[in-house]
């Protein structure tokens, strides 16, 4: 799909964590499976029962080397594992090709100090959020320390806004919108916010954001489903054309939001974003930003 021997880097993926906002009973976990089942046929995603057992004996990390190595995939992001020092570990098997981003709660008092650590001991690049997950407002006063840190080392902060979760799901939030990190954005234009799956449901909110505050990034992960659930038509191809109308291909960063096995790592939406950008014409240079050397600017990683 790519000239000149360029290698993807993925921004956004994730290691197995856990998953406290998931609403679970028997009726949710029902209509969960059958959601789930759905999604497969539909992707072509494989069974869980047709998984070799020498692969399910390797170490999960061991097996996303095995799944960049087959896809050609230059290096991924793992934005979450079990806990921050789980993640440095995990990644510290192939520096040169994994990154991660810190992820504990922007809440705990001491949630300045922690990611601190998490980049200067353990070596991480980032900090992940997800929005609906913060039970008070971006600007509070207690969050400054995190924002200040962040913006004196210019660090990338990835927030999830929109829907968050499958069946059982949140929908409704006080900051489940993009615009609700407005505010904290503005006032440290240090800090490139980056806001996934073109904003999950509120892509009309995120490019209101974008065309005010110029430090921030749309993330493409996933599937992008969510375009089934709004009022108005939504194509890949319009998610790719508007961002690029309004903030250009230097704000716009490839990830596929790839989580687990047997799934792996989800060539697929690589593929579907790959043609819509070339469909639309864009030139290589842009096609290589947006699906690598944008994320490897930000995270200060090799190019």
């Amino acid at each position: 799909m790519f000239n000149n021997g360029f290698k993807v880097f993925d921004i956004h993926a994730h290691l197995p964590y856990p998953l406290p906002f998931l609403k679970r009973n028997e009726f949710i976990d029902e209509h969960n499976a059958k959601r789930s089942e759905r999604m497969r046929l539909a992707w072509d995603f494989p069974r869980k029962d047709q998984e070799k057992q020498e692969d399910t004996e390797k170490p999960v990390i061991e097996r996303w080397k095995d799944e960049l190595k087959r896809y050609g995939i230059g290096g991924i992001n793992f934005l979450t594992a079990w806990n921050n020092d789980n993640l440095a570990e995990q990644i510290r098997v192939s520096p040169e090709q994994f990154t991660g981003f810190a992820h504990h709660s922007i809440e705990q008092p001491d949630a300045a100090e922690e990611l601190k650590r998490a980049v200067d001991v353990l070596g991480l690049k980032g900090y992940k959020l997800f929005g609906p997950l913060v039970q008070i407002a971006f600007d509070a006063p207690s969050l400054a320390p995190v924002w200040a840190f962040a913006a004196e080392r210019r660090l990338p902060v990835l927030i999830h806004f929109g829907i968050l979760g499958h069946t059982g799901g949140i929908v409704q939030h006080q900051n489940i919108s993009p615009l609700s990190i407005f505010n904290v954005a503005r006032e440290y234009p240090d800090i490139p916010f980056i806001i996934p799956h073109f904003g999950a449901g509120y892509f009309q909110e995120l490019l209101h954001l974008c065309w005010s505050c110029p430090n921030i990034y749309i993330d493409t992960s996933g599937s992008n489903q969510w375009m089934r659930w709004t009022p108005y038509e939504l194509t890949l191809e319009s998610l790719f054309r508007k961002a690029y109308e309004l903030i250009g291909p230097e704000r716009i960063i490839y990830g596929s939001d790839s989580s687990g096995f047997p799934r792996g790592y989800v060539y697929r939406y690589l593929q579907d974003q790959v043609r819509v950008c070339r469909e639309l014409r864009w030139t290589e240079a842009e096609i290589e930003n947006v699906f690598g050397n944008n994320a490897r600017r930000l995270l200060n990683f090799q190019l």
